[in-house]
């Protein structure tokens, strides 16, 4: 049971990922995240820099909601746009842990290199 239960968080896992580099795919949305990252943001500021509706931008934030990297909130009439910091941290810490498995490769490969050939070739 508990291999199913691990299985099924994995792919849970998986599936978040995927919307996650897939609304970050869309160089609008990274642009809006790249704004939050300064602080929160409303529908007309997050549209500021585009020549794009505010539909547009809203099914942008929609898309950026459903992938968990922003979060909505209501204060009186505004409702701001916050960007989910956790969220990123899960996107770094998985890229994190490929880039080390490729630079520990890598340092493998200079310490082979750096060896020389004399201690590979027979005298």
């Amino acid at each position: 049971m508990v291999w199913l239960i691990s299985e099924v968080e994995a792919a849970m896992e998986q599936d978040a990922l995927d919307r996650a580099f897939m609304a970050l795919a869309d160089p609008i949305r990274r642009a809006m995240v790249a704004r939050l990252s300064r602080g929160d943001a409303t529908v007309n500021e997050l549209a500021e820099p585009f020549a794009i509706t505010k539909q547009a931008v809203s099914k942008h934030i929609q898309v950026l909601e459903h992938a968990g990297l922003v979060t909505r909130s209501r204060d009186a009439q505004r409702r701001p746009v916050h960007l989910d910091a956790a969220a990123l941290e899960r996107l770094t810490a998985w890229i994190d842990r490929y880039r080390l498995i490729a630079e520990s490769r890598f340092r493998q490969l200079d310490e082979l290199l750096g060896a020389g050939p004399s201690e590979h070739e027979p005298s």
